[in-house]
């Protein structure tokens, strides 16, 4: 049973540092884009999600909550 333990610790471990770096690498992309304007075109994928979101009204504006607040969980 504790190595089971161990197991899914070390994926959840993994996938963790897998969606921190995907967030630092986002953030960096959305900062190029400011600066030096639609180089990586994040701003509207990012526009487009978010879009997707809203567009299914309170179903979509709760979906997109559920989905925030599992990136804030720590």
């Amino acid at each position: 049973m504790k190595m089971i333990e161990d197991a899914i610790g070390s994926i959840s471990g993994i996938l963790g540092s897998t969606v921190a770096l995907g967030m630092v690498l986002a953030v960096a992309f959305l900062m190029v884009d400011i600066l030096f304007g639609s180089q990586t075109n994040i701003v509207a994928n990012v526009t487009g999600v978010i879009r997707s979101f809203t567009a299914n009204g309170l179903v979509g504006l709760i979906a997109l909550i559920v989905f925030v607040a599992m990136f804030n969980r720590k």
